[in-house]
């Protein structure tokens, strides 16, 4: 699917090699970041909420296809309060999972939850005026998108403390985002959840869904026709962009495609 280029908003048409391994719906898996994909991005993280309706396509599709999953920087108690059972959620690039209602987390993620609270504190107490701090159990976030002007004191407030507690510094979208030094990202839970599949799709919109696309890569050259749609918008990564197979706008294009795969299902 890599030779699939297209933007067509607001009627997202599905790209023929996709639509075409959709009658064997059992070996299509499907996955979606959160913030920016399904959600319309917020200033207040905590209120961010998926789209109307994209939350009912993914819970039909999940009875149909092979596995549709959730993977995000959120964590999985987050997620879980927003998506059905029926899907497959990854939280914290990976360090969290629930699959068929079992929650999995990284063997290694315990030992640095309480370095991880220590700078969130730090963060809240003495960090640079305006900076929003997001704790997320096992990471913190730090946002600078309601004062833009902020952004490269946050940056460097961000390397300076991931050289100081040993974690790690990770862009993102309008902020930085800091990691416990484990060797997972979205691809590796991508990776983790795709299963036996021979046809995967990923719709992601920020710089943390490059490491998803590298995975689909990976799996196309062992064999696998793979989809990688990107979200546009006016924050856009570039080189997300430039990696994309087939370009939406915002959350309704996401919706739009969603519907449109649906559509294209055979009957039960």
């Amino acid at each position: 699917m890599k030779s699939v280029s297209a933007e067509i908003d607001p009627v997202v048409a599905v790209p023929a090699p996709l639509a075409a391994a959709l009658a064997r719906p059992d070996d299509v898996a499907l996955f979606v970041d959160f913030d920016g994909t399904l959600a319309p991005i917020v200033d207040d993280p905590a209120a961010a909420r998926p789209l109307a309706g994209s939350v009912d396509l993914l819970d039909r599709l999940a009875g149909r296809l092979g596995v549709v999953g959730v993977v995000s920087g959120r964590p999985v108690s987050f997620l879980q309060a927003h998506l059905p059972e029926s899907l497959a959620l990854a939280g914290l690039y990976g360090l969290e999972s629930r699959v068929a209602g079992r929650r999995r987390d990284h063997g290694q993620g315990g030992c640095w939850r309480e370095v991880i609270e220590d700078l969130g504190a730090h963060a809240e107490a003495a960090g640079p005026a305006d900076m929003r701090v997001e704790r997320k159990d096992l990471s913190i976030t730090l946002h600078y998108r309601e004062h833009p002007g902020i952004e490269d004191e946050v940056g460097a407030w961000a390397a300076a403390e991931a050289a100081r507690s040993g974690l790690e510094a990770r862009p993102a979208r309008r902020s930085w985002e800091l990691h416990p030094p484990i060797a997972v990202d979205k691809g590796t839970a991508v990776a983790d959840l795709v299963g036996p599949a021979t046809t995967v799709c990923f719709m992601g919109d920020d710089h943390g869904d490059l490491p998803a696309f590298a995975a689909l890569d990976r799996l196309a050259t062992a064999g696998a026709s793979t989809l990688r749609v990107v979200v546009d918008s006016d924050e856009v990564d570039g080189d997300l962009l430039a990696a994309a197979d087939l370009i939406v706008t915002g959350p309704a294009g996401v919706q739009s495609l969603l519907a449109g795969i649906l559509a294209l299902l055979p009957a039960d």
